[in-house]
């Protein structure tokens, strides 16, 4: 057995917990979980059946687990882990799983498929097996947060830019980016980038909202990864920095892996040193309009709109009315697609695969059924309230011809607040439609 093999099994033996054993142990093959599944529906294949995916893990649990089939391995269908397999196990669970959870809620019996595929992904992170970007991007988080004062001095310097670009959109010479702010109500953390900065500081200043901004990002590949030991470090940035300001709430981003985490894992992973609400910022910026908090005008959007159920958000999160109750707010055509909300399909960029690109011609195969349903929608805006999403949505539009624009909820948000001046790069959006005719006539 050679040290990689070794690392993988030790992984395998670590998560062994009575829901992996039970997802193990408990399916049935019946396959119905295989038109659940957006690479099945992309390419029915054997290959791409969840079960079958799943069943490439048991062989070796099996092997590993049960006497009789290290005996009569054919008889049963074990098979000894060496390191072809564990490549193969390896490709299996980053490209041919987004971890969606649709087999799962679609299961008669509950089985767990993407934790299946979560404990590989963990097997290949122990191994050096696992993607080198996914390692990368989170090590690079991790050393970002031991010592942020290494480029702490240019994302000062940027947000002071932003704040200017934020008076004139706003016309509030006081609106402010703060950061670091002392006791502040929420400590928002963005993605990396200034769209997850810029549209949120107009929100929260038109809502005189007591907010500071990290100065980290919300994303986490050590997630992605299943590697726990980088996952808790890559979190533990923002969890001590919200009880070094003593804030009272943590507001993620638009992200849908970033929401599950922090929502779900990480109050368990700091049980203790986590006394934060934790919210979406579709969440807040519902409460905002019931509460009469920003002003929203659904006629300044009059382009046919549909949403995007991000798998993070809605099947594993439960935020499922908060977009669309916005949406309905603030454009005159909203469209659903079908299946919607906790069934929605996949967008197949989740997972981290969109960050992969030695799969990218599998991840948009396998988001063919997305494109299908936007298409038949036909509307011209989608709203995706995940990053990972709306990258992925872009690279089907433009595969699949299906001449949309995609964009985050916050955004529209913006343009319906009717502004002064509109966010970059919004400027045509932001007229009116007469505006708009006048301008085509010129």
């Amino acid at each position: 057995m050679t040290e990689t093999v070794e690392l993988a099994l030790k992984a395998l033996e670590a998560q062994l917990n009575q829901p992996l054993e039970t997802a193990l142990e408990a399916c049935a093959r019946c396959g119905i979980c295989a038109e659940a599944c957006h690479y099945y529906r992309a390419e029915p294949k054997v290959e791409h059946i969840p079960a079958y995916r799943a069943e490439q893990l048991r062989s070796v649990y099996r092997h590993e687990h049960d006497f009789l089939s290290r005996l009569f391995p054919v008889w049963t269908g074990s098979k000894k882990l060496d390191e072809p397999t564990l490549l193969h196990l390896t490709e299996v669970a980053f490209s041919q799983c987004t971890l969606c959870r649709r087999c799962t809620v679609n299961c008669p019996l509950g089985v767990d498929t993407p934790l299946m595929m979560r404990a590989i992904r963990a097997m290949a992170s122990a191994a050096g097996t696992a993607p080198e970007i996914l390692v990368i991007l989170a090590d690079a988080a991790i050393e970002k947060g031991k010592d942020p004062s290494f480029y702490k001095e240019m994302f000062l310097e940027q947000i002071t830019e932003m704040e200017e670009q934020l008076r004139e959109i706003t016309g509030d010479e006081n609106a402010t980016i703060p950061v670091e702010k002392q006791g502040a109500k929420i400590l928002y953390v963005p993605l990396a980038g200034a769209h997850t900065i810029l549209p949120p500081a107009v929100i929260f200043n038109a809502a005189k909202e007591d907010w500071t901004l990290s100065i980290f990002e919300a994303a986490n590949y050590g997630v992605f990864l299943a590697d726990m030991k980088r996952a808790k470090e890559v979190a533990k940035r923002i969890v001590d920095e919200a009880n070094r300001l003593g804030v009272k709430e943590i507001v993620v981003a638009e992200c849908g892996h970033a929401y599950a985490s922090y929502r779900w894992d990480v109050p368990n992973w700091f049980a203790g040193e986590f006394n934060f609400k934790v919210r979406s910022l579709i969440e807040v910026i519902a409460e905002y309009i019931i509460d009469g908090k920003i002003k929203v005008d659904p006629t300044a959007i009059p382009e046919a709109v549909t949403y995007h159920d991000s798998c993070n958000l809605a099947r594993s999160g439960g935020l499922i009315e908060e977009p669309r109750f916005v949406l309905k707010h603030v454009v005159s055509d909203f469209r659903e697609m079908t299946p919607n909300k906790a069934e929605a399909l996949c967008c197949g960029g989740g997972g981290g695969l969109v960050a992969l690109a030695e799969y990218a011609e599998r991840r948009i195969a396998a988001g063919k059924p997305k494109a299908d349903q936007i298409k038949n929608t036909g509307a011209r805006v989608v709203v995706a309230a995940c990053e990972n999403c709306r990258l992925q949505i872009g690279d089907l539009n433009e595969h699949y011809s299906l001449n949309v624009r995609i964009t985050a909820l916050t955004d529209l948000v913006v343009r319906a607040m009717r502004l002064p001046k509109p966010l970059p790069g919004a400027e045509a959006e932001h007229l009116f439609e007469g505006e708009k005719a006048a301008v085509t006539k010129i």
